[in-house]
C-alpha cells in the first residue's frame, strides 16, 4: 500500500475522477458557440487564456487517469521533493503529486490557479486528502505568481494551465530547475512553441510524446559545480 491507494486520498481520488468524467460544458454557453478553429486559437494564445478559462471555471479539466499515475510514478522514481505545477483546477494533479512527495518522505509542491473558485475547492480538497502540509497553492496568474520564491533546486515541473503560456512558465521555472529534473506537459500539442523548445537538438532537454496527449522532458544541462542527484 502506498498513499496514492490508501484512504483518505484514494477514495478522494475515485470521486474526483468521477466527477471529472460526467462534467461536460454548458451547451448554450458562449464557449460551446465558437468554432473549433476560434476555440484552439484561444487555447493558444498568450493574451486571451483568462477569457477562455473563466467560461471553464466550472470545469474540472483533470488529467486523466493514466496522466495521474505517470505522475505519481515518475515523482517516485526520482524521489521529487520540490515539484512546481502550473495550473491546479479542483486538484487531480496535485493530489497524484502530494501522494509520491509524501511517500518519497516529505517535501513541497507549489502550485498556481487563478480562478478563485477553483483554489477554494482545491484546498478543501488537500484537506481532505491530508496532504495540505505539503502543497503551497498561489492564488493569482502564474506570470506573477511563479516568478518568485521559488526552490533552489526543483526536480519536477507539471505544466497544466493556460497551453499558450507554457514556454513563458518555462522559462520563468528553468533557473531553478535541477539537472535530471523532469517536465511533464499535459494537452502541449496546444503549443507549439513550448514543443519546439523542448524538442530542439541543443534545447537543453530531452523530449518525447507519452500517449497521445502528453510531453515529457528531462532537463539535461549541467554546471560543473552541479552536485545534485539523478533521477
Amino acid at each position: 500500500m502506498n498513499t496514492l491507494t490508501s484512504a483518505p486520498l484514494a477514495p478522494l481520488l475515485a470521486y474526483l475522477f468521477e466527477l471529472a468524467e460526467n462534467t461536460t460544458p454548458v451547451s448554450n454557453s458562449s464557449l460551446a458557440a465558437l468554432s473549433g478553429d476560434e476555440q484552439i486559437r484561444l487555447m493558444q494564445s498568450k493574451t486571451e487564456y483568462r477569457q477562455l478559462y473563466a467560461q471553464l471555471k466550472d470545469m474540472p479539466l483533470a488529467v486523466s487517469r493514466e496522466t495521474g499515475r505517470l505522475l505519481y510514478m515518475l515523482a517516485r522514481s526520482c524521489k521529487a521533493q520540490h515539484i512546481v505545477e502550473f495550473g491546479t483546477s479542483f486538484g487531480i494533479s496535485t493530489l497524484h503529486l502530494a501522494a509520491a512527495v509524501r511517500d518519497n518522505g516529505g517535501g513541497k509542491i507549489i502550485a498556481s490557479e487563478f480562478e478563485l473558485s477553483k483554489v477554494a475547492l482545491a484546498r478543501n480538497h488537500f484537506a481532505d486528502a491530508g496532504v495540505s502540509d505539503l502543497i503551497e497553492l498561489r492564488a493569482g496568474d502564474a506570470l506573477q505568481t511563479l516568478a518568485t520564491d521559488l526552490p533552489a533546486s526543483i526536480d519536477m515541473l507539471l505544466l497544466d494551465g493556460a497551453k499558450g503560456l507554457y514556454p513563458e512558465i518555462l522559462r520563468l521555472v528553468e533557473p531553478q530547475l535541477r539537472p535530471g529534473a523532469l517536465i511533464i506537459a499535459d494537452n502541449a500539442d496546444y503549443s507549439p512553441e513550448y514543443l519546439a523548445r523542448v524538442r530542439a537538438a541543443d534545447s537543453g532537454y530531452l523530449s518525447l510524446p507519452f500517449g497521445e496527449d502528453v510531453e515529457v522532458s528531462v532537463f539535461t544541462m549541467r554546471s560543473p559545480a552541479s552536485s545534485a542527484a539523478q533521477c
